[in-house]
């Protein structure tokens, strides 16, 4: 898998949490990935303040993404 194809794949898995987050008021972006390993997120809105955001970073955001793209070792929040 490529970059592109990997970012893609990356994109397609926050797309499938989005709503999710949304529907507590929150949203998360993209930052970056790196060495095709590491995606780097930002949580927003309510997420930021949320008590579980780290659990839902780790539960919910990485288990999907390691769905569509399971080479990624880590997904961590840039606040």
């Amino acid at each position: 898998m490529n970059a592109d194809e990997l970012k893609l794949n990356v994109l397609k898995a926050l797309d499938e949490i989005r709503p999710f987050l949304q529907s507590d008021g929150g949203d998360i972006s993209l930052l970056s990935i790196e060495d095709g390993k590491l995606v780097k997120v930002q949580l927003e809105g309510t997420c930021t303040s949320c008590s579980v955001n780290q659990m839902t970073l780790k539960s919910g955001v990485e288990m999907t993404i390691k769905k569509y793209a399971p080479q990624i070792e880590r997904v961590i929040n840039v606040e």
